[in-house]
């Protein structure tokens, strides 16, 4: 069986070329020359630039020899946090955090080792906080120019990775959609088994009957990667691609045919210490991450709430000197973790005869029924909305509306990042409802930072359940950050 072929290599296959070693390699010298340059600079803008003497005259020569040894300690912790692992340095935003995180983390070492030595290694205390920051930079520019030179490589069908898919589904049909342009993806498929539509779709490609019939055109040698998208009846045409990856040395990735059911947390462990299971979580949100995710929210949610005050005392006496007899707050049920109903505060933004009505009512009442659908398709918005006073207008347009919310973050009612807090009969819309409200709903979300008023009701659930099923302290902090940005741009509402 194939489960059985997996035990019997339990190790990691590495490709046979060598396309993600020597990408490390350069990256890896790219952040040596980077701090490098970093420390000279630091060195001398603090020696040239100011006119104070320094503390400890060291000569530039004595200074690079000690840090140049002291580099490879920093190079291994950028390798610790993962800035060598493909899954962080295909990942743009992912990088940038952590290239900070791992400067930061290097420059505590060398102050540290500073602090042992008998003799000082800096010249000035302003010298390591320069070298902090010249080395983020040069860090950031250095592997975003080893970045465009491997694209430009892409192009001249240098580093290219030649695989095989195989499997008769549509992720076959996807993956040669998205893997067909090889300057752009760095692959390039050279054959599929089983799939005779995507002939029709991609002439340019190869289609084979079997496996065994794709080996007769493709050598091993030429080959680093083999994706396959469906378990056959047959195990032993499974074995028999399994065990020719394995013997030569090939990648081989397994994509499950129930995809949804693998997008979560996934952990494999032994199961009474002897039999290896897969365990999905229904959110990556768990234990420890569910306590260090409440205090976030407790700790910075209950800093913005004390900083918005000035601004929401200002916009309620607005809304009451606009309408007097209207509520300034409306308190609206949504539905939040596990089904639980929570009171959302708002600002009141609708006119005070659509109040406490849904958009539909509210576009019925108003002799509008047409409106709904064109709401709905616009994600929950909708140009010069009627509903939406004078006021109103602007507060949303500035996410003021929204910032009451900041009350029920530090209750613990929602999040500060999460899947939007909706109510029943919207909830109900979506098949993926339980899985959605395994965690707390959020003030913000991924949904909001992806297009706010561009995609659709649906488009908006499916980004929820990515979240909830991929969440992760930085995916918060990313999507935090998003929303600040779009607000001070003024690209919409919330």
């Amino acid at each position: 069986m194939l489960q059985s072929s997996i035990r019997k290599y339990p190790q990691k296959l590495a490709m046979k070329n060598n396309v993600t070693l020597i990408y490390n390699s350069f990256l890896v010298l790219g952040d040596v020359l980077a701090l490098v340059l970093a420390f000279i600079t630091a060195y001398l803008v603090r020696a040239k630039l100011f006119n104070t003497p320094v503390a400890h005259p060291i000569h530039i020569t004595t200074y690079l020899l000690v840090f140049i040894g002291l580099l490879p300690f920093w190079i291994i912790i950028f390798a610790l946090i993962g800035l060598y692992d493909k899954n962080i340095y295909e990942k743009r935003f992912s990088e940038i955090g952590r290239l900070l995180i791992g400067s930061f983390l290097g420059m505590l070492f060398v102050i540290f080792w500073n602090f042992l030595s008998k003799h000082p290694i800096f010249p000035a205390k302003l010298v390591p906080i320069f070298g902090f920051i010249f080395g983020f930079i040069y860090l950031l520019l250095i592997r975003s120019l080893i970045r465009f030179v491997r694209t430009i490589l892409f192009s001249y069908n240098v580093g290219i990775t030649n695989i095989v898919l195989i499997g008769d589904t549509g992720i076959t049909d996807e993956l040669a959609f998205s893997l067909f342009d090889s300057r752009v993806s760095g692959y390039r498929v050279v054959g599929v088994v089983g799939n005779q539509r995507i002939a029709h779709k991609h002439p340019g490609l190869k289609v084979f009957g079997s496996f065994s019939e794709s080996l007769k055109h493709i050598k091993a040698d030429d080959l680093q990667g083999i994706i396959q998208t469906e378990l056959y009846s047959d195990e032993e045409k499974n074995r028999e691609i399994l065990d020719f990856a394995q013997e030569n040395h090939i990648l081989y990735r397994f994509v499950p045919g129930n995809s949804e059911l693998f997008v979560g947390n996934i952990d494999v462990e032994l199961f009474r210490s002897a039999i290896p299971v897969i365990v999905v979580h229904q959110t990556a949100l768990f234990g420890w991450g569910r306590i260090v995710k409440r205090l976030f929210d407790l700790l910075f949610g209950g800093l913005c709430l004390i900083i918005a005050s000035p601004f929401m005392i200002i916009t309620a006496l607005l809304i009451k000197l606009s309408s007097p007899r209207s509520p300034i707050l409306f308190k609206h049920e949504r539905l939040s973790r596990f089904n639980n109903r929570v009171g959302i505060y708002k600002f009141r933004t609708f006119k005070p005869e659509y109040n406490t009505l849904t958009p539909e009512e509210a576009f019925t009442k108003m002799g509008r029924p047409e409106l709904i659908k064109k709401y709905r398709e616009k994600g929950d918005q909708l140009p010069n909305n009627p509903m939406v006073s004078r006021l109103g207008q602007v507060l949303r347009s500035l996410s003021l509306d929204e910032v009451p919310q900041l009350i029920n973050v530090v209750k613990g009612d929602i999040s500060l990042v999460g899947p939007r807090a909706l109510v029943d009969f919207e909830m109900e819309k979506s098949d993926k409802k339980n899985l959605i409200l395994s965690v707390k709903s959020g003030l913000t979300g991924l949904a909001q930072v992806s297009g706010r008023r561009d995609i659709s009701f649906e488009e908006r659930r499916k980004l929820d359940l990515y979240y909830v099923q991929n969440w992760s302290f930085w995916l918060d902090l990313t999507i935090l950050a998003k929303t600040f940005r779009m607000i001070v741009k003024r690209t919409g509402a919330i």
